[in-house]
């Protein structure tokens, strides 16, 4: 049986669980640069607030109804998710991470009898351990888990835990009532054309002919299919998949013609983009820059350029890195354009313990190899003991237009020490 654990309200639970005041609030996370409404707690959902609604359109509400506004803070989320993650870990020989807020993991070898139980101590223990709430679906496949999912997190009956089996009578009548639009997977194009078919509850689908599916649809719709019938068909990952390619990159706090600007935005993503390299033990062969104007703004001339740049040798050192990345910002940097974005891509990686050393390596190539690595591992030591960018390449402004705009931004209670809760006895 394959489960699904979704934390309720990811992004709004994790501020809750520092400010028990928030509790009963309407809360919304907003976006990078503050920008528009990317989270919700349940109480600003009552008060028709979507996802997407720019933050100045609600100053009246937040005078009426007291909404509290938060800037993202990711750095708290990453690190929420990751002990999620570590309690379910003691619950499942597999777990496999989907989204932030989000992990599958199998129960193979818990008696079906007891698979409820289990779950149940599960969410009681992310709760009590990391202070989320979550909801657990259960299932013989992955689209059916997260089916029971949602209606472990729709029905109050559940008590946040639901077990489906492929062929009982709840599983039966639960499909027969959930329309295609609210499975995993099927977009409002798709459901169109199903419904030219006739086709619009899950049960309906999961009785299709499959090969008729696949002839007129797609061999992923057919998975979809088999899957309701509770036929496997979405292998499990364990989250650790080597990428064959890493992208960094972020919007600016504002639009920004000052080459300096770049050249730190440009800097600090390279560093965030090594990190990442190294903590899957890669190399990279090359890298990209790019640049972005602003093409919503017609009264500036648009200029969106990017140059790929070789590195001599395969690299995860995060100084060479981003020296390459300094040479392509100075290759497309036009004065007198207004950027509000730039990124780096790291290419054409490599897998760090198969790497073949040249034959003919000079004999001080290896020694310096075997440098960098030692200060690449000591500069992520400190940084993963002391917090993200403690130790880092330049000394970036504090007023660049690169930085985001983060007025309400909370501290980052879980990952840097000069942020930690504080609490006063009285």
């Amino acid at each position: 049986m394959i489960g699904l654990i979704d934390a309720n309200n990811f992004y709004v639970s994790c501020e809750r669980v520092f400010q028990p005041r928030l509790e009963g609030i309407p809360v919304g996370v907003l976006s990078n640069n503050d920008g528009c409404v990317i989270a919700r707690s349940p109480e600003l959902k009552s008060l028709d607030v979507g996802l997407g609604t720019p933050a100045y359109r609600l100053q009246a509400l937040q005078r009426q109804h007291g909404i509290e506004l938060v800037s993202s803070n990711y750095e708290l989320y990453g690190d929420m998710s990751a002990r999620m993650r570590a309690v379910v870990d003691t619950f499942s020989p597999w777990v496999e991470p989907y989204s932030i807020d989000e992990v599958f993991a199998r129960f193979d070898g818990v008696p079906d009898d007891e698979l409820e139980t289990h779950c149940r101590r599960l969410r009681q223990r992310v709760q009590r351990l990391v202070g989320l709430p979550v909801c657990v679906g259960v299932a013989p496949t992955r689209t059916l888990a997260k089916l029971a999912n949602h209606i472990a997190k729709q029905m109050p009956a559940h008590r946040g835990v639901c077990v489906l089996r492929a062929d009982g009578e709840a599983t039966r009548a639960l499909m027969q009532r959930i329309t295609i639009d609210q499975l995993w997977g099927i977009g409002r194009q798709l459901v169109e054309r199903l419904h030219l078919l006739g086709i619009h509850s899950a049960w309906e689908l999961r009785n299709a002919d499959p090969k008729h599916i696949r002839r007129h649809f797609s061999v992923n719709l057919e998975r979809t299919l088999l899957e309701l019938r509770g036929i496997p068909c979405l292998e499990m990952h364990d989250g650790n998949d080597t990428k064959q390619r890493i992208m960094t990159s972020r919007s600016f706090g504002r639009l920004t013609d000052d080459l300096g600007d770049l050249r730190e935005a440009v800097r600090q993503h390279a560093q965030r983009g090594a990190e990442k390299l190294r903590r899957q033990r890669g190399l990279a062969r090359a890298v990209l820059v790019f640049l972005r104007t602003n093409r919503h703004r017609a009264e500036h001339v648009q200029y969106n350029p990017s140059t790929i740049v070789e590195l001599d040798c395969p690299t995860a050192d995060s100084r060479l890195i981003a020296a390459a990345a300094g040479h392509g910002l100075a290759r497309i940097y036009r004065p007198r354009h207004w950027f509000m974005k730039t990124g780096v891509m790291l290419l054409d990686l490599i897998d760090a313990e198969r790497q073949q050393l040249a034959l003919f390596d000079a004999p001080g190539q290896a020694v310096e190899r075997e440098r960098s690595e030692r200060l690449m591992a000591t500069l992520d030591a400190l940084n993963h003991a002391m917090g993200r960018g403690t130790v880092h390449l330049g000394m970036p402004r504090g007023d660049a237009a690169w930085h985001l705009r983060c007025a309400h931004l909370t501290p980052r209670y879980t990952t840097r020490w000069g942020e930690l809760l504080r609490v006063q006895a009285r």
